[in-house]
């Protein structure tokens, strides 16, 4: 995903890191760390953490394959990568619309 130019958009300081945020479960706090966090770094943590999310799937999976893991294991596993898939298209589907919106104003 190209996001070049985007980058110097920033997030509001407070309100978190919605996309990192949708594909851990919770709100993480407001820390000095994460105030300046820009567009295209929150959509890079949240592309990082869903590819994590389905390797750690993967992993889990052969590893039941191999008599290691149990099935609630994979399950868990499976179930989370496939949320995070869903999280990830439903944020791809609202920059595309998003953009599609902008290219369609005038000048």
């Amino acid at each position: 995903m190209i996001v070049n130019g985007i980058g110097a958009l920033n997030l509001k300081p407070g309100l978190g890191d919605t996309a990192t945020d949708l594909l851990q479960g919770g709100v993480a706090p407001a820390t000095a760390g994460n105030l300046g966090t820009s567009f295209a770094e929150a959509v890079s943590q949240a592309a990082s953490k869903t590819v994590s999310t389905m390797q750690n799937a993967e992993q889990v999976s052969l590893q039941a394959l191999k008599g290691d893991a149990d099935t609630r294991q994979v399950v868990d596993a499976v179930m989370s990568a496939q949320q995070a898939l869903q999280t990830a298209v439903a944020i791809r589907d609202k920059v595309v619309s998003a953009y599609l919106e902008v290219s369609r104003m005038g000048i």
